[in-house]
């Protein structure tokens, strides 16, 4: 790719940057939200197109008007949501759209399941063809996204945020599987925020910051600490977290039950406590009944049975507004869907859950000065970087509108914070200064419940973890006690006698 430039309005997305990729190589590239990643990769795919720029393949100058056409030059892409069809199966999926004929007009099912057995074969990514897509667990189902990918005889192999949901386990199996593609001379390209796996897997490491290409570097010849430099342009201060003195039970959550549509509980006697003073950590793959917490805890769901003692007071199945009032914020796995209104303007944004403070409204008629002027604290505060406070919240990338929530409910200043998946795909830049502000909290004496697919974040914060599988609480640990290998026998549903 040379010189690729994108252009939106007065946004320069990427500005004159160029990338090679060899045969038989691991290309990671990294860089802070906005760095211009995803649109380099999306021009790649055939999803976007410069505004200038050239991409040649093996010699020849090629023009990808979409990913249609990027696929049959035999590039393709593991996104980073899941694009499966849960009710069909593992071979129904990889098929799709090439489906293998009868007679020239029918679906040939076994033909499938006969082509999904030769590419596991073939690449050793076992998996049953005929299970069905929706009762995977979520490193099969990313297996099954790799195979498509195979399927379509893709030569490159782009790897967006690949281990996002993973256990430590599963992305050991992940890493090891593009290796072991690369051997076979395809060509990867990893999009991460996670630079141990860089040190694991890649060949070579590009930086980008601002939409420009920084630097690029065998793996042998850097690390860790000088690929996070790059990217933020300062140095990492690694926090230690300090033991201290608890004040009792803010949240007490005992014997939660959320029944199921099939019988099977979602919650299933689920009982944990938050003190204040601490930050408690629940562990566990995507799935397991998190969401369903989070929904209970909060209001959007009323709970089957049980209790959720917020301060003494028992608020299961109050509403939203009550739970709020009575002490309780939320930074929501899904920023998108629960965390703001993507055509809401920043202001607006930003004083969501604060709107009925005397200083900001008056007879539910909003003091537009004050609201300006309380946005402004926090987008500088929390260093939100926006096109001005009419600018709409879709319009921001995903790290910033992050930090925009962040910065909504921890202003909240509530004695409880429930912070579920507060860093997801944010850069290790905003993730510190995230943590910063999570641990800030704490010493306030608030109680914070963190509920994260990301262990490394769970260890360094949490003064003591639960780990959550199918709805129950299948261990805690103190913090000294914790560790990944432990915590990610019990999220796959094992013992840890098991281990031994």
């Amino acid at each position: 790719m040379k010189h690729i430039t994108k252009v939106y309005g007065s946004l320069r997305a990427n500005d004159d940057v160029h990338l090679t990729l060899d045969k038989g190589e691991v290309l990671a590239v990294v860089g802070e939200n906005g760095a211009g990643k995803s649109t380099l990769m999306k021009i790649l795919y055939g999803l976007e197109q410069p505004t200038s720029g050239e991409i040649y393949l093996n010699g020849r100058l090629q023009r990808f008007r979409s990913p249609h056409d990027a696929i049959a030059k035999r590039i393709g892409m593991v996104q980073q949501h899941f694009m499966l069809l849960n009710p069909c199966t593992v071979a129904e999926n990889i098929v799709y759209g090439r489906e293998p004929r009868k007679h020239g007009l029918f679906f040939d099912r076994e033909a499938a399941v006969r082509i999904t057995e030769e590419l596991c074969g073939k690449y050793g990514l076992h998996i049953d063809p005929r299970r069905r897509v929706g009762d995977c667990p979520v490193g099969l189902q990313q297996r099954v996204e790799i195979l498509k990918v195979l399927y379509q005889d893709a030569d490159i192999i782009i790897f967006d945020e690949p281990s996002a949901v993973l256990t430590p386990q599963e992305v050991g199996e992940l890493l090891a599987t593009m290796r072991k593609l690369a051997e076979m001379g395809k060509s990867i390209i990893i999009i991460t925020h996670k630079l141990h796996e860089v040190m694991t897997v890649a060949d070579r490491v590009m930086v980008m910051r601002q939409g420009r290409h920084i630097k690029e570097m065998p793996k042998a010849e850097t690390s860790i600490e000088e690929m996070s430099f790059l990217m933020v342009g300062r140095r990492i201060v690694e926090r230690k977290v300090a033991p201290r003195e608890t004040t009792g039970a803010v949240l007490n959550v005992r014997d939660l039950v959320l029944a199921g549509p099939d019988r099977k509980n979602l919650l299933d006697h689920f009982s944990i406590h938050v003190d204040g003073g601490e930050i408690v950590g629940i562990a566990g793959v995507s799935g397991n009944g998190q969401s369903e917490l989070i929904q209970c805890l909060t209001g959007l769901t009323a709970p089957t049975s049980g209790s959720i003692l917020l301060q003494g007071q028992d608020v299961a199945g109050r509403t939203v507004g009550q739970i709020r009032e009575a002490g309780c914020a939320c930074i929501p796995e899904d920023r998108y869907l629960w965390g703001c209104a993507a055509q809401a303007t920043l202001t607006e944004t930003a004083v969501m859950a604060h709107h009925r403070r005397p200083e900001l409204s008056k007879h539910g008629l909003l003091n537009g000065r004050n609201a300006r002027a309380f946005t402004q604290e926090l987008l500088e505060g929390y260093d939100v970087r926006n096109g001005g406070q009419s600018q709409k919240a879709g319009e921001l990338s995903g790290g910033n509108i992050q930090k925009l929530i962040v910065a909504r409910e921890i202003e909240q200043k509530s004695p409880l914070l429930i912070a579920a998946e507060p860093t997801r795909g944010v850069d290790i830049g905003a993730m510190e200064f995230i943590h910063s502000k999570l641990l800030e909290k704490r010493e306030r004496g608030d109680a914070v419940l963190l509920i994260s697919s990301e262990l490394t974040e769970i260890l360094a914060l949490s003064d003591r973890v639960y780990v959550i599988y199918e709805g129950r609480a299948a261990g805690e640990f103190r913090r000294a006690d914790a560790n990944e290998e432990d915590l990610g026998i019990l999220m796959m549903g094992g013992t840890l006698h098991e281990a031994i």
